[in-house]
């Protein structure tokens, strides 16, 4: 029985439990989810300069988000194997359309207008993994020789027609994300130890022949920003003298310098952590890394406790692909890796991102509450 009614004191938590699970929510990622927002909405209507109008069109952002987030939690994750080769092949395809009729825009082509602009590299970031998850679902692990070839097609297709775009930050997210598959579907070190090789051989290929003049000077500048301070070096900088700047507990909330008078470059999408830092301080900083880790360990708690192979595989890479958003961009504002231009999640201003994380969220759910329905 779904509910039950089993104390008098009890009648309004159940009521709340009933109304989450027919909604197949799980409060837990919810409650999280939700304080990560609340926070990026702080933080944004400060490096927007307190625009209403900007905060009025994120929300709306949002609400879109949380509302396919509902939605796909109600599709079981036998429906969801069914439709992943399908989603697969329509992310691909999109990826195609984008050479053709894609908008260019800060010297890429990275986006499709129809009627709304967005980016369908982010599909690729769910689309991908589902693949690789169906693809393994019926089939004994560790997988095959064949099959890890196979599966290295699926995953460096989509990367390459990113990289192209070119879009060098979202192609290295999709690659880790389809690597993360294979390494969870048991590969032997012997496999992992050649793609490392062949990844450093191929380092040589890719400097001189696909990275872009303005590719090679971030990683350049990571090493020396002061260099060219004007320059490649700048957002790094102004990104490290505003977090320094905030010290233990930051200047307070629309109080950053860095922030306010304009000084720091992209800072309500990809330098946002900048801002927080710099308002907030380290213990804000550390806050909002924390409750990061707290969504990637409820992801791979649901991932560990998934009922078959496709669930497990696509909960666990999903909770991955999260982690690697949070781990590129705070890396990027902190100067420990080049700048590549990916968002922090559920806080930089955006549609798309923000979507295709929500998206992500619902599926989670959709694996943890249908478990719990079929258990019962």
């Amino acid at each position: 029985m779904i509910f039950r009614d089993d104390s008098r004191g009890a009648g309004s938590q159940s009521t709340l439990d009933y109304i989450l699970r027919r909604l197949h929510v799980d409060p837990v990622l919810l409650t999280l989810v939700f304080a990560v927002l609340m926070i990026g909405g702080v933080v944004l209507y400060s490096a927007s300069g307190a625009s209403s109008s900007f905060m009025y069109r994120q929300s709306l952002k949002i609400l879109l988000a949380l509302g396919i987030m509902l939605f796909v939690a109600q599709i079981s994750p036998s429906w969801l194997r069914r439709g992943s080769p399908w989603l697969y092949a329509a992310g691909i395809i999109l990826l195609g359309f984008v050479f053709i009729t894609g908008v260019v825009g800060g010297g890429a082509q990275r986006w499709l207008d129809i009627g709304i602009r967005f980016q369908p590299s982010e599909i690729m970031k769910l689309a991908l993994p589902a693949m690789l998850a169906w693809l393994l679902h019926s089939r004994s692990l560790p997988p095959s020789p064949l099959l890890v070839l196979t599966m290295l097609v699926l995953v460096m297709l989509p990367v390459a027609m990113v990289t192209l775009q070119p879009d060098l930050g979202t192609a290295i997210l999709i690659g880790l994300t389809g690597a993360t598959i294979v390494f969870l579907a048991g590969i032997g070190l012997v496999y992992i130890f050649t793609a490392v090789a062949v990844i450093g051989a191929a380092l040589p290929a890719l400097w001189f022949f696909v990275m872009r003049d303005y590719q090679k000077r971030r990683v350049l500048t990571l090493f020396d920003p002061e260099k060219d301070p004007l320059g490649a070096g700048y957002h790094i900088i102004q990104s490290k003298i505003a977090i320094g700047s905030g010290g233990l507990f930051g200047k307070g909330w629309l109080n950053g310098t860095q922030g306010q008078l304009e000084f720091l470059p992209e800072r309500s999408t990809d330098f946002i952590f900048a801002i927080i830092g710099e308002e907030f301080g380290l213990f804000g900083a550390l806050t909002v890394l924390f409750l990061y880790l707290a969504i990637v360990g409820r992801g791979f708690y649901i991932a560990a406790t998934a009922q078959d192979t496709f669930s497990r595989l696509l909960a666990g890479g999903i909770s991955f692909t999260f982690f690697f958003y949070v781990f590129v961009n705070t890396a990027m504002v902190t100067g420990l890796i080049p700048v590549v231009g990916v968002p922090l999640p559920l806080i930089s201003a955006g549609g798309t991102s923000l979507v295709t994380l929500m998206a992500g969220f619902g599926i989670l759910m959709s694996i943890h509450t249908h478990r719990r329905l079929l258990s019962r």
